[in-house]
């Protein structure tokens, strides 16, 4: 092979390899998804045998798209891995829970409910309330909290889950 047909195949290969890294470049922001991280946990027996768990954290979307939320769910997660799902609270529900338990503190952040938006590229502190059907000392000696948020539009589901 002639040096100048070499030479006209390697810039040709370093041109296509340049256009695409320009391209994924350039669609770096286009995958949804969110991360984030729990930023306190706050338990209450509501009775011998159910409790109450409020999760505070915050949400961050990456993307350049706005990330639109169907559904927030609170899980606790045991040492040996099982799940349980908690019954999620409603906002006009957290706010009357804050009202009738005291000792919970302060309401910091509005409650994660379907349709709420994270901005491309923002971030939200939120929060999620749940019942549990098992007592406080089972919640507090648990694994780890997951939030568990599900995309409205593509119907994906992102975790976040509680760093001990």
């Amino acid at each position: 092979m002639s040096k100048n047909f070499l030479i006209a195949v390697g810039v040709g290969l370093a041109c296509v390899a340049i256009l695409v890294g320009g391209i994924f470049f350039m669609q770096r922001g286009a995958h949804v998804t969110v991360s984030g991280q729990i930023l306190k946990v706050r338990t209450v027996a509501l009775s011998d045998s159910a409790s109450l768990v409020v999760l505070d954290f915050r949400v961050t979307n990456p993307a350049d798209y706005e990330f639109l939320t169907r559904k927030v769910t609170a899980i606790f997660e045991d040492a040996a891995g099982n799940r349980t799902d908690g019954v999620t609270a409603a906002e006009l529900e957290a706010q009357h829970i804050f009202q009738g338990i005291p000792v919970l503190g302060e309401k910091y952040n509005p409650t994660l409910i379907e349709n709420d938006a994270v901005p491309p590229r923002g971030t939200l502190d939120r929060m999620v309330a749940a019942r549990f059907e098992m007592p406080e000392a089972q919640l507090l000696g648990r694994y780890r909290f997951v939030i568990r948020i599900t995309e409205k539009n593509r119907g994906e589901a992102f975790e976040i889950s509680e760093k001990k």
